[in-house]
């Protein structure tokens, strides 16, 4: 189970409960909302820690591409030196040397966006996750409190 579906259990727990006549609070029991909230705060460590592995995983992926990009870069240069000789083949090198420079730099790129786009949208399903945990704590919390004080009264 992960974080937005106990966050639903929880909307869907107090959309359930009994409103007091008269008011727009609901009655609660207390252990039932601290037990999915407990059940939240154990998961939430867990999504924590995927959203590291994503934000390692894309940083492990760019260093992978930059390293593949300079062993052909290397590799090119390589072959050039030995073709110097010849203007000819040298000018098919540096041709080729060019192309596979281009190649790699667009591979990269796109692995590099895509990384990105990646750690992003999990990022983003994190925040939202922990928006609505926040919105539903922060609703409880007032109407707790306005429970509080309507019994003070």
């Amino acid at each position: 189970m992960d974080a937005i579906e106990i966050v639903d259990r929880i909307e869907e727990f107090l959309d359930k409960r009994k409103r007091i006549p008269f008011s727009s609070n609901i009655i609660v029991n207390e252990n039932e909302i601290y037990d999915l909230l407990d059940e939240l705060r154990n998961i939430l460590p867990e999504e924590f820690k995927q959203s590291r592995w994503i934000v390692k995983e894309r940083e492990n992926m760019i260093e992978e591409a930059k390293r593949y990009s300079e062993r052909i870069i290397k590799e090119a240069k390589e072959k050039a030196e030995i073709l110097i000789s010849e203007t000819e083949i040298l000018k098919n090198a540096n041709r080729k040397s060019e192309e596979m420079m281009s190649a790699v730099e667009a591979r990269a790129r796109t692995i590099r966006l895509e990384a990105e786009d990646y750690a992003d949208e999990k990022l983003a399903n994190m925040e939202a996750v922990l928006h609505k945990l926040l919105t539903a704590i922060e609703k409880g919390r007032e109407q707790f409190r306005s429970t509080l004080s309507s019994g003070d009264k």
